[in-house]
């Protein structure tokens, strides 16, 4: 069981090795381009995938969720949600050499799982202690990794070639995977899930309005991820103009 568990362990840190070399290959994009696509055509193949998805799919089951279960299970399940993801952004914080945030998450993780009944309740947030939201795609970025091509992947949504890649080293890395199996695994994806729907819910309008009420929802959804995401990273170098949407596909 031990030797079955170490390959397992083996496997996945050799996966996550690999997408971190892929990076390499990365597309560059060229001088004085802020957008760089050169995947469009398959992008946008993607996009309306996507798009039918969410519409007949995702977006009434969230409506569904909202109205069966009350707004406090919601969250709940929610902050559960959020609570498990702390040791992966923790282990990034470490990377980044962020040891401040590093500190901050450990306790919110300590306190919410203790107090907060394993998370279910979020006290934290009333003693002052937000979380330091990040990913291995910021960690990258902190090691000099270049953004790369923008992509949009299936049922995930926007990305870049470097956050592509970081999103699965995240799977592959995130402690609490080790730890939680069978049962305990199963429900942290189901309360994944519902996380997703709450926020699918609660950003419905913004999401609507991107998806369906713009003249090019592919190019409007990947200017916004992508002013967005160089924000979150401090990479704008523009002229301190802030998007005023609020990212629609964070949580995706």
């Amino acid at each position: 069981m031990i030797s079955a568990i170490f390959r397992t362990d083996v496997v996945k840190i050799v996966f996550s090795v690999l997408f971190v070399c892929m990076l390499s290959a990365c597309s560059v994009a060229p001088d004085g381009v802020s957008v760089h696509d050169p995947y469009e055509k398959m992008n946008r193949k993607t996009h309306a995938f996507n798009k039918a998805v969410d519409k007949n799919i995702i977006r009434p089951v969230a409506r569904t969720y909202d109205v069966v279960l009350p707004d406090p299970v919601e969250d709940g399940i929610s902050n559960f949600s959020s609570n498990l993801s702390l040791p992966g952004k923790i282990l990034n914080n470490v990377l980044q050499g962020d040891l401040k945030s590093a500190g901050q998450n450990t306790l919110r993780f300590v306190f919410n799982s203790t107090y907060g009944l394993g998370g279910v309740l979020d006290p934290s947030t009333h003693w002052g202690i937000e979380e330091k939201d990040t990913d291995f795609g910021e960690t990258l970025e902190t090691w000099g990794v270049e953004e790369g091509a923008y992509i949009e992947l299936p049922i995930l949504g926007p990305s870049t070639e470097r956050d592509a890649a970081g999103f699965f080293v995240d799977i592959f890395l995130d402690p609490a995977s080790y730890v939680l199996n069978g049962p305990q695994g199963r429900a942290r994806s189901t309360a994944r899930a519902g996380e997703i729907l709450q926020t699918r819910h609660v950003l419905g309008a913004q999401i609507d309005e991107v998806l369906y009420e713009s003249a090019d929802s592919y190019a409007q959804a990947r200017l916004i991820f992508l002013q967005n995401r160089r924000f979150e990273l401090e990479q704008d170098t523009g002229d301190g103009y802030i998007d005023p949407y609020i990212d629609p596909y964070e949580d995706f």
